[in-house]
């Protein structure tokens, strides 16, 4: 049997697989989204933000109170660690140079209402580095830019954005603020937020439902219990392949050739390829050996198969 079909190879792959799919539950994201307004009523914050971690919401932040709200498990061991209060410093200036920007583009807006500007600040990370960063904005309810921080890549999405892009693009600041948040602090916190994620009880790391905020929400057990069938159904198909190769080895039959034996495993041309071999036995005797004694010799060389 092939070595490629042995189950000592099927099961290198199977550890390869487990290997790729480690690291894919391993990735983590943390997701920033703020709303900032031109201006407020009294009494109404005019910054609001929302800080989830794997699409699960854990604080929230608004500018009339100046304070992060902690929500669910992880957020009550976010709070216990020494990151809250940079957090909490970072997400109320942030909001106030969002505000300043907003201020800047108003006269860009078609609009006599109220501007908003709603951003999405995202940061990914997996394998212990950084593998993704990106900036969205949405002004007016409208989807206009789109910034990778990566490569610091600009996406116009609406044509109407398309001199903020170029007017935030020039300055050379302003894009490395962008960058420097993103790409780290937001790694940075991400980080160490990850510990805390993967400290915590698999059935409780969800305190919130926001799949009408970030699309749908695959949950951390929906993830472990297709990773569990997954791996289910590879180890059936190796075992299953083990028992035919096991049979197909005790299955072997034993060619006896001119007084020497040799191993072969029958098929379905096994026994159309017998009488070939026979006559080339044959005639290689016929060649090889007085006429007289042909017919004697023939009987010893006459091929045949018998089950070992």
């Amino acid at each position: 049997m092939p070595l490629t079909c042995s189950p000592v190879r099927l099961l290198l792959l199977l550890l390869l697989l487990l290997t790729a799919l480690e690291i894919m539950v391993g990735a983590h994201s943390l997701c920033f989204n703020f709303t900032i307004k031109s201006w407020s009523r009294p009494g109404q914050p005019w910054c609001e933000a929302q800080v989830f971690m794997n699409k699960n919401l854990f604080l929230q932040y608004d500018s009339d109170s100046n304070m992060v709200k902690p929500l669910g498990l992880l957020g009550k061991k976010v709070n216990a660690t020494s990151t809250w209060g940079e957090l909490t410093q970072t997400l109320g200036e942030v909001g106030r140079d969002l505000r300043m920007l907003l201020l800047d583009i108003k006269p860009q807006i078609k609009t006599s209402s109220p501007s908003t500007l709603q951003v999405e600040m995202l940061c990914q990370r997996e394998a212990e580095r950084c593998t993704g960063a990106s900036w969205q904005f949405t002004i007016n309810g409208e989807k206009c830019l789109l910034l990778d921080a990566m490569n610091m890549t600009w996406t116009v999405i609406n044509h109407e954005a398309s001199k903020i892009k170029e007017t935030w693009k020039k300055d050379r600041g302003l894009e490395k603020y962008f960058r420097k948040l993103s790409v780290g602090d937001c790694d940075h916190w991400l980080r160490e937020f990850s510990e805390q994620w993967e400290a915590m009880p698999e059935l409780t790391v969800s305190p919130v439902n926001v799949s009408d905020v970030h699309g749908s929400s695959s949950s951390l057990l929906y993830t472990w219990i297709i990773l569990g069938a997954f791996i289910l159904f590879v180890l059936m198909g190796i075992f299953l392949i083990y028992i035919r190769w096991q049979k197909g080895g005790r299955s072997t039959w034993r060619w006896y050739h001119s007084g020497s034996a040799e191993l072969f495993t029958p098929g379905p041309q096994s026994l159309t390829a017998l009488a070939p071999t026979a006559l080339c036995s044959l005639s290689q005797v016929e060649l090889q050996t007085p006429f007289q004694d042909q017919m004697a010799l023939t009987d010893t060389a006459y091929s045949f198969a018998e089950p070992i």
